[in-house]
C-alpha cells in the first residue's frame, strides 16, 4: 500500500500544472494601455498574473534603487535598465530593446499642417514630461533645442512629472500643445509626429531585476514580450520592434 501511495505521489507531481505565479513589473507611463492589454494576454496563456506599476523611468527607477520590489523594469529608455545591471539591481544578460518610440506634438482642434511651425503659432502653453525622469519629455526639449526655439518657448512649458500627466494637461485644456508618445495620440489628426532626426532614438528597454531572478511569471513575462502575439500588439499601438 505504502508504495502505491509513494507512486501515486509521483504521478501527480508529474501531471501537474505549474503553479501560477505573480510578478510586479514596472511600466514607463508612455506603455501603460499595451502592457495592460500584454498581460491579459500573458495571464490566459499562461495563468501567471502580473501587476503592472506605472510611471516615469526615472522615477520607477529611483524606486528600484532604493529596494522597491518590483520583478521586472519596462523603461522608456535603455539608459536605466543598463544602470540596473551595472548597479547590481538587474540581471546581466537579461537586458533587451522591446519597443522603440516615436514622439509626437499634440494639439487638440489645432491646425498641425505647418509641422514644426505649429511651435510658432499663437499659443500660451506647451506640456512636457520631466527631461530629468521621462525620455520623451528629453526628447521634446532636444527638439525645441533642435529647431532653436528652446528659449523662446521656454517661459510657455508647464513640466509634467510623467508623459501620462503631460498629455492629461492636453486634453485638460491646461496646455494648448504636448509633446507626447506617438502612441498616446494613435488614430488622431492633430499631431505632428516629429521627425527622428530631432532627437535622441527612443528606445525602450527590458530587464529582469534582481528580485524576479527567480520568479517563474517574471522570467516568462519577458520571453512572452519576444513573442510574435505580444510584437504584433506594440506594433499595432504605434511602436516599432527592432
Amino acid at each position: 500500500m505504502l508504495r502505491f501511495v509513494s507512486c501515486l505521489a509521483a504521478l501527480l507531481l508529474i501531471v501537474a500544472p505549474a503553479r501560477a505565479e505573480t510578478a510586479i513589473v514596472a511600466v514607463a507611463a508612455n506603455f501603460t494601455a499595451v502592457a495592460e492589454e500584454l498581460a491579459g494576454l500573458f495571464a490566459d496563456e499562461t495563468g501567471h498574473e502580473i501587476v503592472l506599476s506605472f510611471g516615469a523611468t526615472g522615477a520607477l527607477y529611483a524606486q528600484i534603487s532604493q529596494a522597491a520590489p518590483f520583478d521586472v523594469l519596462l523603461a522608456a529608455d535603455t539608459t536605466r535598465p543598463q544602470l540596473a545591471i551595472d548597479e547590481g539591481h538587474g540581471v546581466a544578460g537579461s537586458f533587451f530593446v522591446y519597443a522603440q518610440g516615436r514622439l509626437a506634438l499634440y494639439g487638440p482642434g489645432r491646425d498641425m499642417s505647418p509641422g514644426a511651425g505649429a511651435l510658432e503659432a499663437r499659443f500660451e502653453r506647451v506640456a512636457i514630461a520631466d527631461p530629468h525622469a521621462a525620455p520623451y519629455g528629453k526628447a521634446g526639449v532636444e527638439t525645441l533645442t533642435a529647431l532653436g526655439l528652446y528659449d523662446a518657448i521656454e517661459p510657455k512649458i508647464v513640466w509634467g512629472e510623467n508623459i501620462s500627466q503631460t498629455l492629461q494637461f492636453v486634453e485638460s485644456g491646461n496646455a494648448e500643445l504636448g509633446f507626447v508618445a506617438a502612441s498616446q495620440v494613435l488614430g488622431k489628426t492633430d499631431i505632428w509626429l516629429v521627425p527622428e532626426e530631432f532627437h535622441a532614438p527612443i528606445a525602450q528597454g527590458a530587464v529582469l531585476l534582481r528580485h524576479g531572478e527567480s520568479n517563474p511569471a517574471a522570467v516568462a513575462f519577458l520571453e512572452f514580450l519576444r513573442s510574435e502575439a505580444a510584437v504584433g500588439v506594440i506594433e499595432d499601438a504605434g511602436y516599432s520592434v527592432p
